[in-house]
């Protein structure tokens, strides 16, 4: 399968949720790497390489969130794969 990288933004009642405790979760078993962090606008980043299937299944997931989300919106760019990443982490708040 070929590797693919993505930008993601998600909106909507996404902090406060566990967005990103949960989006780790499951891009780590999805196979993923990259981060996700809280924006000062209330929404959601996230950078994530890997295979663009599974890349698909997270942006998938993204579109509901954990349980206590209410997901508005999801912006997505897809990019070239740098292999920059090490693993799948929560990022603080820029």
């Amino acid at each position: 399968m070929p590797k693919a990288r993505v930008q993601i933004f998600v909106y909507g009642r996404v902090q406060g949720v566990f967005f990103r405790s949960e989006t780790q979760t499951i891009a780590r078993n999805l196979g993923l790497f990259g981060w996700v962090r809280n924006c000062r606008d209330g929404s959601v980043e996230i950078r994530a390489e890997g295979e663009k299937d599974k890349l698909e299944e997270l942006i998938a997931w993204c579109r509901q969130g954990p349980r206590m989300a209410g997901v508005d919106q999801v912006k997505v760019d897809w990019e070239n794969p740098t292999g920059e990443f090490k693993g799948f982490r929560v990022e603080y708040t820029i």
